[in-house]
């Protein structure tokens, strides 16, 4: 049976208006309000929640919730909020507040500031040297921000403490079955096994694709996905992430859920929606999906999956178990630009504080890289069309080179992500 919120959410994608009035009657029982005007956002970024507006007689708010499926049967508490403003981290707090899964909604007071997924998209669609220059520097006291609390909140944490933590429904809970943990499940189980995709000039079932060696631009990697998947599996395991300690962080910072703040001299960012915030955040985990969803899924491959084919020339071809992708998609001048400043300012010197103080794994790359790899496969169906989806067999073939170029390693020479490791590698 479909909780509250999962009703609500997929009544959203064919019935808006049904959905709208749901939803303001779901408010009423929660918070003993009453919603007006309630409007559901129609959002590139709302790929696993729903966000809009509505007035009461606190004003004019904004909703959000995040919505995973069998939640019922997955462990850890939603929404604290409390636990980031008391670290030192800029983060906006609800007037409104339910945590329980099914039931979990948080309402802002509504404001004017725009997004930084909005910003930063406007900026690589639109080149303003002016408006770039001051959303890095936004960017760079936020991981100044990032790191000091990620440093002065750091310490050891057991296997326990590690898996009661809600940042894994992000990771391992998406390659598992919620109720049996059975593998492969999940999200994983859905969106992939044993079903057909579409790749430009390609059809193939889930075992050819899964078990092919991938050549992105003529370069071919050491892993296949189905490899990558397996590893994940047993690398990522809740319990196994405890090696590193455990900080107090936001763990799902991608931009749709930071505000842009214009400021006379400088502008500032800061936090909503903490789903899967904690105080025992494995170490290496905590920033993965911000530096996947802010730089490595961007220019709009990802987001705006519709504009792809327009844009971009992206190939394919399977031949004796090798799936060749071609393309000349590049990320940009900014989000390369967003990525070295990730590097220099927060992961350098984050992997020095852990090698520092004993805490760093031998293999916190392959950790990385895996995290990674599960942010553009389990956090939307790649497959064209799949669940009313929006990817088309060009961006489908994007998102599968952008993971396998995340998780695995070229079998010779280098790529953007082997020199991104090289630049954060302790020395």
């Amino acid at each position: 049976m479909l909780s509250r919120t999962a009703e609500i959410r997929a009544l959203a994608v064919h019935d808006p208006a049904r959905a709208e009035g749901m939803l303001a009657a779901f408010l009423g029982e929660l918070f003993g309000l009453t919603a007006r005007d309630l409007r559901i956002n129609r959002d590139q970024y709302s790929l696993n929640s729903l966000n809009g507006f509505f007035s009461c007689a606190e004003g004019e708010c904004f909703f959000k919730f995040h919505q995973e499926e069998g939640e019922e049967e997955m462990s850890g508490e939603y929404y604290r909020a409390d636990i980031l403003a008391r670290a030192g981290l800029p983060v906006d707090q609800p007037i409104f507040a339910s945590t329980q899964p099914g039931e979990q909604i948080l309402v802002y007071r509504r404001r004017m500031d725009p997004r930084f997924s909005d910003v930063l998209r406007a900026l690589d669609l639109h080149a303003d040297a002016t408006a770039r220059a001051r959303a890095l520097a936004a960017e760079r006291a936020l991981n100044a921000q990032l790191l000091q609390v990620a440093q002065d909140s750091l310490h050891p944490i057991t296997a326990a403490q590690s898996r009661a933590e809600p940042i894994h429904r992000l990771f391992h809970q998406r390659l598992t079955d919620p109720a049996s943990g059975l593998y492969p499940g999940g999200r994983l189980a859905a969106f992939y096994v044993d079903q057909s995709f579409s790749l430009p000039g390609v059809t193939a079932d889930w075992d050819q694709l899964s078990s092919a060696q991938i050549i992105i631009n003529g370069r071919a990697y050491d892993r296949n996905i189905s490899q990558l998947f397996d590893e994940a599996y047993q690398r990522l395991l809740p319990e196994h992430l405890a090696d590193a300690g455990g900080i107090t962080a936001h763990g799902d910072a991608h931009n749709a859920n930071v505000w842009y703040q214009r400021g006379p001299e400088a502008d500032r960012l800061s936090f909503f929606d903490p789903a899967f915030a904690g105080e025992h955040v494995p170490s290496l985990l905590a920033e993965v999906k911000s530096t996947f969803h802010n730089i490595l899924a961007h220019p709009l491959w990802l987001y705006d999956s519709e504009m792809v084919a327009e844009r971009w020339q992206v190939t394919a071809r399977l031949e004796e178990g090798r799936l060749y992708i071609n393309t000349d998609w590049q990320p940009g001048a900014l989000r390369e630009d967003l990525l070295a400043l990730k590097a220099e300012s927060f992961w350098k010197p984050w992997l020095a504080t852990l090698a520092g103080r004993g805490l760093l794994p031998s293999d916190w790359e392959r950790v990385v890289r895996l995290g990674l790899f599960l942010c553009p496969t389990l956090v939307m169906n790649l497959r064209v069309g799949a669940g009313g989806g929006r990817h088309s067999p060009e961006s489908a073939a994007l998102g599968l080179a952008q993971a396998v170029i995340c998780g695995a390693e070229p079998v010779e020479g280098d790529d953007q992500m082997t020199r991104f490791f090289a630049a954060i590698r302790p020395e």
